[in-house]
C-alpha cells in the first residue's frame, strides 16, 4: 500500500526548489512592496522584440547586479533571460540588502505602454516572498 499523500516525481521536486512566485513553497505569501516604473528599458538592445510579449499580470524575475559599475545596489529585471531595465536607484537600496541576505523578490507588470513610439513605460509591483 503506498503511504504517500502524493507522488514524489523530479517535476514536483523542482518545482519544491525553486524560488519563483508561482512555485510549491510551504507557508510562503506574495507581500507587497513598492510601485515602480522600470527604469532603463531605453537601454535594452531587445526591447523591440521583447515589448509584445509583455503583458499585465506578467511576472518578471529579479536578480541582484552587485558589481554593477553605475550602481553598486542594481537590481536587475529580467523577461526570461533579457534584461529589460532595473528597479529605480532611488528605491533599490533596501531590496538589494534583503536581496543580499537571502530574501527572494519579483515584479508583476500591471500596465505596458509604448510613449512616443521610443520608450517602453512598464509600471510594475514589486513583492517579497516570505
Amino acid at each position: 500500500m503506498d503511504n504517500q499523500i502524493v507522488k514524489i516525481s523530479p517535476e514536483l521536486l523542482e518545482m519544491m526548489g525553486s524560488k519563483l512566485p508561482n512555485s510549491l513553497q510551504p507557508f510562503s505569501r506574495e507581500i507587497f512592496l513598492l510601485d515602480i516604473i522600470v527604469a532603463g528599458t531605453t537601454h535594452c538592445p531587445q526591447i523591440a522584440q521583447v515589448y509584445p510579449h509583455l503583458k499585465k499580470g506578467m511576472v518578471l524575475r529579479m536578480q541582484r547586479q552587485p558589481t554593477n559599475k553605475h550602481d553598486k545596489n542594481a537590481i536587475a529585471i529580467l523577461y526570461e533571460k533579457i534584461r529589460i531595465g532595473y528597479v529605480p536607484r532611488e528605491l533599490n537600496l533596501i531590496i538589494s540588502r534583503l536581496m543580499d541576505a537571502g530574501k527572494a523578490f519579483f515584479c508583476r507588470i500591471e500596465d505596458v505602454e509604448l510613449v512616443d513610439n521610443y520608450w517602453v513605460k512598464i509600471n510594475s509591483k514589486i513583492y517579497m516572498v516570505e
